[in-house]
């Protein structure tokens, strides 16, 4: 690989390598489907774009729905960890939104490293520099809502790798005391998060009941939400309850409860929710709309318990809810979170890492469904 560089020789630091490791998806289905690989070709970037050297890469719940084919619209069954780790047998797969992946794909959405170079038209002062990457690659002439073009790990090659290329715009310089594996716990998770809470207008003083709350989204929507002065609600595994107050819930629930409505409700009254944030979806959907007030909004970003469920049309009705989808955290949105890093307001959970060429045994880690916060590779 030759990197592009308009720097005088005495300056130039870029890198160049013909090819690297990776974990490479060689298709939909299980982990076998992973294939770590010493030879693979390593990326030029082209013009707009930088080369990142990989620090580290968060692994992400989007990685296992792309491999299985879970986002298929033929799929009405949860994330389970026996689907995650086998995939599917059916055959049918598709991405998030709707297109077929090609392969072989290099995956990994939240990556932090260093720019070791630059395509043409890219200022070459910045090879060096400490990055964090948006993984939304926009259009930013089509509408805000509508402008998610390419995610990285889906529809072009992301981090689990020693190199990545992307757009110069999605790579964030970042000045922070934390390892480059805890700033990997951040990306996907928690632009997600603040774009769900941006979006439901979470102000100080509102109640929000979150969902999942142990999880990468989870957590990092009980450190936002603390941050907004609102009211936190947790609902988790019962194990987690400790780790979970202490990260800033206000009150727990356990999703073993016999029912969670009841429990609920007993801490904050009947329809005392404002906000209700969502990324387990199957039969807690038709709960969360319960215990939301007149005028409450309902944000998702993910459905690990199932993707199809009933809705009691009267609640959404006749207490003029809002309800919000989230695949497309803004430009800004993620701006916004690389400053809240800077200014060491969030703090990251980083439960384990593992080897690159350990992806497989990190992504079954992850479908036991038994951490809290992220997971991430190393290169």
């Amino acid at each position: 690989m030759k990197v592009t560089s308009t720097a005088s020789p005495a300056s130039d630091t870029s890198e160049s390598a013909a090819v690297m490791r990776a974990m490479v998806l060689t298709g939909h289905g299980g982990v076998d489907k992973l294939v770590f690989r010493t030879d693979y070709p390593a990326p030029t970037p082209l013009p707009g774009e930088v080369l990142i050297k990989v620090g580290a890469c968060g692994i992400n719940n989007t990685d296992i729905n792309t491999r299985t084919g879970w986002y298929d619209q033929v799929v009405e069954t949860s994330v389970s960890e026996d689907l995650g780790l086998k995939g599917r047998s059916d055959g049918a797969a598709s991405s998030w939104n709707s297109s077929t992946v090609a392969f072989p794909r290099v995956q990994g959405a939240a990556v932090v490293g260093r720019i070791a170079g630059v395509g043409p038209g890219v200022d070459p002062a910045r090879v060096g520099e400490r990055v964090i990457v948006d993984p939304s690659v926009r259009d930013a002439r089509l509408p805000e809502r509508a402008q998610l073009l390419e995610y990285l790990g889906s529809e072009r090659d992301g981090g689990f790798a020693e190199y990545v290329a992307v757009p110069a715009l999605n790579a964030h310089a970042i000045d922070s005391p934390l390892s480059d594996a805890e700033l990997a716990t951040f990306p996907c998770s928690y632009d997600t998060a603040e774009e769900m809470l941006q979006r439901a207008g979470l102000s100080a003083g509102e109640t929000i009941v979150i969902t999942g709350a142990a999880g990468g989204v989870g957590t990092a929507l009980i450190q936002l939400a603390r941050i907004r002065g609102a009211r936190v609600v947790a609902i988790a595994g019962a194990a987690k309850e400790e780790r979970l107050r202490a990260l800033g819930a206000d009150e727990f629930v356990a999703r073993e409860s016999q029912d969670v409505q009841a429990e609920v409700e007993h801490l904050i009254g009947e329809r005392g929710a404002h906000v209700a944030a969502d990324v387990v979806g199957g039969d807690m959907f038709g709960v969360l709309m319960k215990l939301l007030s007149r005028a409450g909004r309902y944000t998702t970003a993910g459905a690990i318990a199932g993707p199809t469920t009933r809705i009691d049309l009267r609640d959404l009705i006749y207490k003029d809810l809002e309800m919000y989808g989230i695949t497309n955290p803004t430009a800004s949105t993620f701006a916004r979170l690389v400053g809240l890093i800077q200014d060491g307001e969030l703090k990251p959970l980083l439960e384990e890492t593992y080897a690159l060429q350990d992806l497989a045994q990190a992504q079954a880690r992850l479908l036991k469904r038994t951490h809290v916060g992220k997971i991430v590779v190393t290169p």
